[in-house]
C-alpha cells in the first residue's frame, strides 16, 4: 500500500482488526521509509445489483432508497439507525444469495417483509399495505390475522 505522506510503495502492517461485525478490516500501517502511520480499510466489493422493476424498467439497488422507505414504515417506532442499517444489510445479503446481478423489485419486497416481521410488526403492516397495494381494510384485516396466526405458539 503507497504511504499517503512520502508515496513510498512500501509499507507494513502494524494491526488488524475486524470492523462493522466482520464486513471489513482496519489495518493500520506504517512507512518502511518516513516511518509515518496510516490507517486503510479493506472490503469486499461485489458486482452492482440491478433491480428489474414490474414495468420492466431497470435501476441500480440502491440501498439508500431502501433505508429513507424503512424509515418512512417505521415512523415514531423504537427502531434505531443502526437496526435500520442492520436490516439493509440483510436484505441486500438475500438479494446477493440469490446469485443473479439482475434480482425482481418483488424479492427485495418480500425481504424487506421477512426481516421487518420479525423487527417490528407495525411497521410491517405498514410496509405491506404499499407493498401489497392493499385495496381496502379486507385486505388489511387479512395481513393482520396472518401476522397474528403466525405469532401463535404451537
Amino acid at each position: 500500500m503507497k504511504c499517503p505522506f512520502c508515496h513510498e510503495p512500501d509499507s507494513r502492517v502494524t494491526d488488524s482488526r475486524e470492523v462493522q461485525g466482520g464486513e471489513s478490516i482496519r489495518r493500520r500501517r506504517e512507512c518502511a521509509v518516513c516511518g509515518r502511520r496510516f490507517t486503510t480499510y479493506e472490503r469486499v466489493e461485489l458486482a452492482a445489483l440491478t433491480v428489474v422493476k414490474k414495468d420492466g424498467r431497470r435501476q441500480e439497488f440502491d440501498p439508500a432508497k431502501l433505508r429513507q422507505k424503512l424509515r418512512v414504515s417505521l415512523t415514531k417506532r423504537p427502531v434505531g439507525e443502526r437496526e435500520i442499517d442492520m436490516l439493509v444489510q440483510k436484505v441486500e445479503s438475500d438479494l446477493l444469495a440469490l446469485g443473479t446481478t439482475e434480482v425482481p423489485s418483488s424479492a427485495i419486497g418480500e425481504s424487506v417483509l421477512k426481516h421487518l416481521k420479525e423487527l417490528d410488526q407495525v411497521a410491517y403492516i405498514r410496509f405491506a399495505s404499499v407493498y401489497r397495494e392493499f385495496a381496502d381494510i379486507e385486505d388489511l384485516r387479512r395481513e393482520v390475522e396472518g401476522l397474528a396466526d403466525s405469532d401463535t405458539p404451537r
